[in-house]
């Protein structure tokens, strides 16, 4: 049998040994968690940029429709002045504030 300071002395060791692989498991646990945290959070900032390109394209798409009604109009308006001009043999108030508004430019992209 072992003396008694033997057997504390062997009992004390293997409790070093011991806490010594759980304090390296939770090292390692820690720094998973840790990257795995990160890892999310650059999934969420690619989705939210994700995001906001597409709404950056929508808002584009509807400025070209904007800038598409402006022109149609535009030109509505021209043949409205012509038929207005022909009809009263000349230009009216109404035909110089459109020449005034045509001369200010459609905004593009």
């Amino acid at each position: 049998m072992m003396s008694r300071p033997m057997l504390l002395v062997f009992l004390l060791l293997i409790l070093i040994i011991t806490s010594q692989f759980e304090w390296r498991e939770q090292g390692k646990s820690d720094i998973e968690l840790n990257t795995n945290v990160s890892q999310k959070q650059l999934r969420i900032s690619k989705r939210e940029e994700a995001v906001k390109e597409k709404i950056i394209l929508s808002q584009e798409k509807n400025i070209q429709k904007l800038n598409e009604l402006v022109r149609s109009l535009r030109e509505q308006l021209r043949q409205c002045m012509s038929t207005t001009e022909t009809t009263n043999g000349s230009l009216s108030s109404f035909s110089e504030n459109v020449i005034e508004f045509d001369r200010h430019p459609i905004l593009e992209d």
